[in-house]
């Protein structure tokens, strides 16, 4: 049982990294048309995100390998319960993906515009589908006996996973925007600083009213009235949340999008820590949950899995950790004139 919470946690803190790194540049994609009023613009915004985007996404590849190996039960029902979900994010990030590359093969403002087009909509898509897909496993999913899912994709489109939907949009607006405050100088960083002020409040208010559904619409609170202390992650998340709106009127950006990092992974700690031991849990009948206990890999595999990891995580960390150190520096109008720009 020691091994399957282990991995239980490992598995939400996974999807915890996953959304407070690659959060910002789905923020900065969905904030594109925006605050890119010119193609100058445009570009700084790419190139704020270019070098990293990628090293990003290797955590969500993590966190679903992680689903498949230590629990492949978990894996087989999540991709076909919320298959149509999960095929429009990974189109969507495709679609991001080859925009980026694409947008400045052709010197012409048609070309430019259909995939600056592809870049909001590849970003806009995951960052508002992670947090539909997320709500619902809170809320529970419409799965029998034999794991199969008893709906559709418009199931999934209730009001609270709507509302999730929503909170990591917001979420991860507001970090997009922290991070381009950090990357750029000028009326671009003005606008940015503008946008992240302007959308505190909506993150807060979004994030209470989801607070306050999850009471009724999940059993979320379960384990937290068992265990009270469990609360401080409810309370830490709050104060990180006020953080950001404390560095922010400092003017201090870069401690205001850490804190931003840390409202996100523990938002998304609020949901694992309420499902716990759940990983996915039965909205028709508790006792078709599949648990940490019920849907894990044999204690072998999962031995055999945590040394891999032991190893391998620090060695992804430091390479991401020299990533963002080689790349801390702004990005100017003059960074655009070389070649190597992204």
């Amino acid at each position: 049982m020691i091994l399957q919470t282990i991995w239980f946690f490992l598995w939400g803190l996974l999807w915890a990294i996953f959304f407070m790194t690659d959060g910002f540049d789905l923020g900065i994609g969905s904030l594109y048309p925006f605050l890119g009023k010119n193609d100058q613009d445009r570009r700084l915004m790419i190139n704020a995100i270019g070098p990293l985007w990628d090293g990003n996404e290797v955590w969500l590849i993590t966190a679903g390998g992680v689903t498949f190996a230590a629990f492949p039960q978990v894996y087989a029902v999540m991709f076909s319960s919320l298959y149509s979900a999960l095929m429009l994010i990974l189109f969507a990030l495709i679609l991001r993906g080859v925009s980026f590359e694409f947008r400045g093969k052709v010197d012409d403002p048609r070309w430019r515009k259909i995939w600056d087009t592809c870049i909001f909509i590849g970003s806009l898509t995951p960052a508002l589908l992670f947090g539909v897909a997320f709500a619902n496993i809170f809320k529970g999913i419409p799965i029998g006996a034999d794991g199969v899912f008893q709906g559709n994709l418009f199931t999934l489109l209730n009001p609270y996973g709507l509302l999730g939907g929503v909170l990591f949009l917001l979420l991860f607006l507001q970090h997009g925007a922290l991070w381009l405050a950090i990357k750029t100088e000028g009326e671009l960083h003005e606008k940015a600083v503008r946008t992240a002020g302007r959308l505190w409040p909506a993150v807060l208010a979004v994030a209470v009213i989801f607070l306050v559904a999850s009471k009724f619409a999940t059993r979320l609170y379960d384990n937290y009235l068992a265990h009270p202390i469990l609360f401080l992650v409810i309370l830490l998340t709050v104060l990180a949340l006020a953080g950001v709106r404390v560095f922010l009127a400092k003017k201090s950006f870069f401690k205001a999008w850490f804190a931003s990092c840390f409202t996100i992974v523990g938002a998304t700690f609020f949901g694992v820590i309420g499902l716990y031991p759940n990983l996915f849990p039965s909205s028709i009948d508790t006792g078709f949950s599949l648990t940490a206990y019920n849907a894990s890999s044999s204690p072998l595999t999962l031995k055999i899995m945590l040394v891999v990891v032991i190893i391998f995580i620090p060695i992804v960390i430091g390479y991401q950790a020299w990533a963002y150190n080689m790349f801390k520096g702004k990005v100017t109008e003059e960074d655009l004139a070389y070649e190597e720009a992204y």
